[in-house]
């Protein structure tokens, strides 16, 4: 049976067309998908993002813990900043891409995708054995609500005294929004300015009703998993499932940046991401941009006179550029070669590799 977040309710109330998306009932859209999608890319989208998961590591060796168990270099991160990074395996396959916030000194929160949570909580711990480091799920605690586009600031800011202003990329504070104790995040998926404000379930409603109403005459309207999955394919943004599996290392998906081997100690997986930043990859995740209309969708071949060289991973039209495109996978020789095409239902559609992300927001 799939678990519904807080929220429900609400967008039962506001009519959204609910879907299962890893477990959870989730909106899929309120109304018209392309709406949003620009709401979000001109003014400002509300999301329910409650079904991600939210795993505490605290004490005195958290950082250490932390720094054996994924990719990146997590224990010089300043109290009050994130990164992004990565869990794999021993063969170095990606488990889970997650975002890590240190909160205080002794105390960070690790965000995983829906479908990994429960994987990513119970490698922590398993990777955290003998550190003095405790891991603690608290993702059913937790209610996790979006505001993203670029006039989030200006709706957030009438609702806390928290410098939203002043907060960076990548960093979060502890603040009240709405009369909800929360963690102010300015992060986000869409590719936009955006803020993530984790509070607990209970207040999950009324702050959605709170930033509903204070962004009503902002352009604010409440984006569904359409929207934000063209939003985020738009930004080049990887998708678990899609661009990430735990057959493809963070080389294969052009991350590499995220694996720190300058970090002191080993770390799980190390000695197999050696070998591929040493062999290099032999596909690489690209960028394409469809010269007609009709859309490469995931798990459409890539072609080259016929052979298939790679596989679509996402695929959508695209809002802000007019055209259809995608995320795929092509080997590098196909790469080198060029004349690409995808397998649309036996027709081979001529396709052009672009450098991700599609589109960038004007500063």
């Amino acid at each position: 049976m799939s678990r519904s977040t807080p929220l429900r309710g609400v967008h039962e109330r506001l009519g959204a067309t609910l879907t299962d998306f890893a477990g959870w009932q989730m909106p899929l859209r309120y109304g018209s998908e392309s709406a949003e999608h620009n709401a979000v890319r001109t003014a400002a989208g509300l999301f329910d993002l409650s079904h991600m998961g939210e795993i505490f590591v605290t004490g005195p060796q958290a950082g250490e813990a932390l720094d054996h168990a994924l990719v990146g270099h997590l224990s010089i991160l300043a109290p009050g900043r994130a990164r992004y990074t990565m869990i794999v395996d021993e063969d170095g396959g990606i488990l889970d891409d997650l975002i890590v916030y240190r909160l205080d000194e002794d105390r960070y929160m690790v965000v995983a995708n829906a479908s990994n949570y429960a994987v990513v909580a119970r490698e922590l711990a398993a990777r955290s054995e003998g550190y003095d480091a405790r891991v603690t799920d608290r993702s059913d605690e937790y209610a996790l609500v979006a505001v993203q586009g670029p006039r989030a600031a200006e709706i957030l800011r009438g609702l806390t005294d928290a410098d939203v202003d002043g907060l960076k990329y990548y960093a979060i504070l502890p603040g009240v929004v709405a009369g909800a104790p929360a963690l102010i995040a300015r992060t986000g998926y869409t590719g936009e300015d955006g803020f993530e404000l984790f509070v607990l379930n209970e207040h999950a409603v009324p702050l959605w009703d709170a930033l509903g109403e204070a962004g009503r005459d902002l352009g604010l309207v409440p984006a569904g998993l359409s929207a934000r999955d063209t939003l985020r394919l738009e930004a080049g943004m990887p998708l678990y499932g899609n661009e990430l599996t735990s057959s493809a290392t963070p080389f294969d998906a052009g991350l590499g940046r995220v694996v720190r081997f300058d970090k002191p100690g080993d770390f799980v997986g190390r000695s197999a991401l050696e070998r591929a930043a040493q062999n290099g990859a032999t596909r690489r995740l690209v960028g394409l941009v469809a010269r007609g209309r009709r859309v490469p969708r995931h798990g459409y071949p890539v072609t080259r006179e016929g052979a298939v060289v790679g596989e679509v991973t996402s695929g959508a039209p695209s809002q802000s550029l007019g055209k259809p495109i995608a995320m795929a996978y092509v080997t590098e020789d196909a790469l080198r070669e060029g004349g690409l095409t995808v397998d649309i239902r036996g027709s081979h559609e001529p396709v052009d590799v672009v450098d991700l992300p599609f589109y960038r927001r004007s500063k």
